[in-house]
């Protein structure tokens, strides 16, 4: 069964993996022995990507690259291959939000939002398959979203795109399945990050955070997700005990989805 979740000799890339979720699905797949690749949009940081892999164990190699440039991309891949190996395992994870009303967001952030989210994984996996192809397979991880199935005030653009993206892991799998490419997306549920911890703050009463209260009585776990929580599922879609399983978008959310709430 251990052999079932080896990525030993593999080359994973996986995108915007400087920090946060990104970081964390590199370390479980390089805890299962791939091979490390990342980007970023500025050497600043990849470098301190760089140093967090160090610090972590992780002999891994950053590259700066727009994913929502296609000759960029293209250039990238090509790298890769040549400094690495062919890629068998992308993990397109790079992504913004813009908490914006709809009605005052421009069709300019609409468009950014898009892009980086959608667009991007487009760009990469289109890079990615022909080597995959002669390669006789490869594994594609769609970091999806649970708005990918829901919808929420000010996140017009950013469900619009990764509701567009779980239909793109459908079709990935759907028009690749036959050269034993599987495409397979995660969607988190809320996650304990940085980015979120102002959000779980307790307040000067000691109570909780309007928010926090409210991820809390929506999950059915009780709590918050970890980053680590995403290191089993992304292990599994990387691994050959996930070959037939394709156009599945496996939601790592304490059950959020499948939850309608506490009565009054």
């Amino acid at each position: 069964m251990e052999n079932q979740f080896s990525l030993t000799g593999k080359v994973a890339l996986i995108t915007g993996a400087s920090y946060g979720i990104g970081f964390a699905i590199a370390k479980a797949l390089a805890g299962a022995g791939a091979k490390i690749v990342f980007n970023d949009l500025k050497q600043e940081f990849v470098d301190k990507g760089l140093a967090a892999y160090k610090e972590a164990d992780i002999a891994a190699k950053g590259y700066v690259c727009d994913v929502t440039d296609e000759a960029a991309v293209n250039q990238l891949v090509a790298q890769i291959e040549k400094e690495v190996g062919v890629i068998d395992i992308l993990v397109n994870n790079a992504g913004i939000i813009k908490r914006i009303p709809m009605v005052e967001m421009s069709a300019a952030e609409f468009r950014q939002v898009i892009d980086v989210d959608l667009n991007a994984p487009f760009i990469v996996s289109k890079a990615v398959i022909p080597s995959m192809i002669k390669k006789g397979g490869g594994k594609i991880i769609n970091i999806c979203s649970m708005m990918s199935e829901l919808g929420r005030e000010t996140v017009s653009a950013y469900a619009a795109a990764k509701g567009g993206l779980k239909m793109l892991t459908r079709n990935i799998a759907s028009e690749y399945g036959e050269f034993n490419i599987q495409c397979n997306g995660i969607g988190p549920g809320y996650i304990a990050t940085p980015q979120t911890a102002p959000l779980r703050e307790r307040q000067a009463d000691g109570s909780r955070h309007p928010f926090d209260s409210f991820i809390i009585a929506k999950t059915p776990a009780a709590r918050w997700g970890e980053a680590e929580d995403l290191a089993g599922p992304a292990v599994f879609l990387a691994s050959k005990a996930s070959d037939f399983v394709n156009g599945h978008v496996l939601y790592v959310d304490g059950g959020i989805l499948a939850y309608i709430g506490k009565q009054p």
